[in-house]
């Protein structure tokens, strides 16, 4: 037989997460995680699930009924969107400027669709104008897809005027929101966004694993129609609906993570009690308290201000200064985290995180004060 290992319990230090995510999670998240667990069928959590839909709702500012968590991390959610609406055949204008938009297209390609690449150079936003005359180019487009924050270079694309030209076209809107869902202004239904997806662990400030998605009555429509089934069983979402359907009788599906639930709802609470526009405007004046100090270190940003992404700070390194070395330093020395640079801004930037709970001021202050006292020694 083989022995049994022996090992101490596992007990993390407290790090102060000021990278591209996870970011910071509120106390009282980790504390809802902590509750009993109940059984997924449970009608109090099936009530506390209700909740859950509309503080999504809430957060997305949309009415859509199928508005709910995947069971899984952003890159599920990604995935769910994309394997319930695509089928062979279908053709995607695919607007890439960053890591994301690229995986978009790996998606596209394995439901067999064909995707039609428009590339922008990393660090600045998908340009509608480009769209537009790409739309017209190629009228046989069912869909539009384009990321919204682009984490790995901290660059935010106009997502308003996108979904006017994807509805101006006849397509449906896939958007990659999560790194903007609860950071920036985000209006699925005002702005038309048909198919969106999130994630827990950036600006919702929750635990990593959960993916916020949400269809809009259009997308249904075109998940209703298929003419082939979802090539994803356990993403399928006419199976998932049967148990987040609203209905007191709920079909069984998949075991649901049911704290890590409780603490998505958590933070969806401290979310609304906040108050969307108060986050968002929250985020915006703690990135620019962080620019002035960025700045006064001789930082500069890799996306123009205009276009920039409050709470993802992507920053030039400094010539001579070994990338790896500082943030390492960081580590050990302050239990601080900012992230590397990826893709083509590998070894090039930092990217530095002001996302949820990890927006405010101390956090602000020990990073500026740490960089400073690297770059002394």
């Amino acid at each position: 037989m083989i022995p049994a290992p022996e090992f101490a319990s596992f007990t993390p230090p407290r790090r102060i997460l000021m990278g591209p995510g996870p970011s910071d999670v509120y106390p009282e998240v980790l504390a809802a995680q902590a509750r009993p667990t109940v059984g997924h069928l449970d009608p109090l959590f099936i009530g506390m699930m209700d909740e859950l839909r509309s503080l999504l709702q809430y957060a997305f500012q949309t009415e859509n009924p199928m508005t709910l968590a995947v069971s899984a991390p952003g890159s599920a959610g990604m995935e769910t969107c994309f394997v319930n609406l695509l089928e062979p055949g279908d053709t995607v204008l695919v607007c890439r400027n960053g890591v994301f938009g690229e995986r978009m297209r790996q998606n596209v390609e394995r439901c067999g669709a064909t995707a039609i690449v428009l590339d922008f150079p990393w660090g600045e936003p998908v340009d509608p104008a480009k769209v537009e005359a790409a739309l017209q180019q190629h009228p046989q487009v069912h869909f539009l897809a384009f990321v919204h924050a682009e984490t790995s270079t901290g660059a935010l694309s106009d997502a308003q005027a996108l979904c006017a030209l994807a509805q101006r076209f006849d397509c449906l809107s896939i958007v990659d929101a999560v790194t903007s869902l609860g950071g920036v202004e985000l209006r699925v239904d005002a702005w038309g966004i048909d198919a969106i997806y999130s994630g827990s662990q950036k600006c919702l400030s929750c635990v990593p694993g959960l993916s916020p998605v949400s269809f809009s009555p259009r997308a249904v429509a075109r998940m209703q129609n298929r003419t082939r089934p979802v090539q994803s069983w356990f993403l399928d979402q006419s199976l998932v609906m049967g148990y987040w359907s609203g209905s007191a009788k709920r079909s069984y599906h998949h075991t649901a993570p049911v704290n890590a639930l409780y603490a998505l709802h958590e933070s969806l609470r401290l979310l609304a009690s906040e108050g969307l526009e108060q986050a968002w405007q929250r985020h915006a004046a703690m990135h620019q308290e962080l620019k002035a100090g960025l700045e006064a270190l001789g930082l500069s940003f890799v996306v123009d201000e205009a276009h920039r992404l409050p709470q993802l700070n992507s920053v030039w390194i400094p010539q001579g200064v070994d990338d790896a070395a500082v943030r390492s330093r960081l580590l050990q020395d302050y239990n601080l985290e900012i992230g590397a640079g990826l893709g083509d801004l590998a070894g090039k930037a930092w990217r530095i995180g002001l996302m949820g709970f990890g927006a405010r001021r101390e956090n602000i202050a020990l990073c500026l004060k740490a960089l400073s006292d690297v770059f002394k020694t």
